[in-house]
């Protein structure tokens, strides 16, 4: 990774890391991050930083609020406290706010070989994989929770323009409308065992 990221920029010049929840996938190389780039912090949720982060990583994290705006420069991310969506008490997303670009970890996850971007709806490939986890081991790996409504609107009121799935394609287009139909599947496939 450091490799593919060094075509781009010089590691050693990255000044955040940000990651939705602590999980080995989302910030099990934080610490290596940490001492390749030896100004960057790692940016987080209060619950992130406080249960998991501070005990874990080489530095504290910086703590952003709800709604609070972290400006890099260009680039201005807005971060969204989201507990248990997509899961984890600790989970948070971030929209970059020039771009309309949410980075929104496990939403939107696909299963199998996918193309980098579509304009086609994911909606039915997040069915899908929401079907398939709760027909074996990793049942339950989206909880829906009296709060997963309201969340999802304040996700597809941010109007995003592009959708970043950590697992499967980009989605670009109408990502409010996009949102709002994934809800609605949600409480569909999941609603019934809030």
């Amino acid at each position: 990774m450091k490799e593919a990221v060094a075509t781009v920029l010089d590691p050693a010049t990255i000044r955040w890391i940000g990651f939705s929840h602590f999980e080995a996938d989302e910030c099990g190389a934080m610490n290596e991050w940490l001492e390749v780039a030896p100004k960057a912090e790692a940016a987080c949720g209060m619950v992130a930083a406080l249960v998991n982060l501070n005990d874990f990583a080489a530095r504290p994290a910086k703590i952003l609020q709800h709604d609070e705006v972290l400006e890099t420069g260009k680039y201005r991310f807005r971060y969204r406290a989201t507990p248990q969506v997509p899961h984890a008490w600790d989970a948070g997303m971030l929209l970059e706010e020039t771009t309309g670009a949410l980075f929104c970890s496990d939403l939107f996850h696909q299963v199998g070989e996918r193309e980098p971007v579509t304009g086609e709806s994911l909606v039915p490939r997040f069915r899908e994989a929401l079907v398939e986890y709760s027909a074996g081991p990793f049942a339950n790996y989206m909880p829906y929770t009296p709060q997963t409504d309201a969340i999802l609107a304040g996700l597809a009121d941010l109007g995003p323009k592009v959708i970043l799935p950590m697992h499967g394609s980009a989605f670009t287009g109408d990502g409010e409308a996009e949102i709002r139909a994934m809800a609605r599947m949600m409480r569909e496939v999941l609603g019934s065992t809030a």
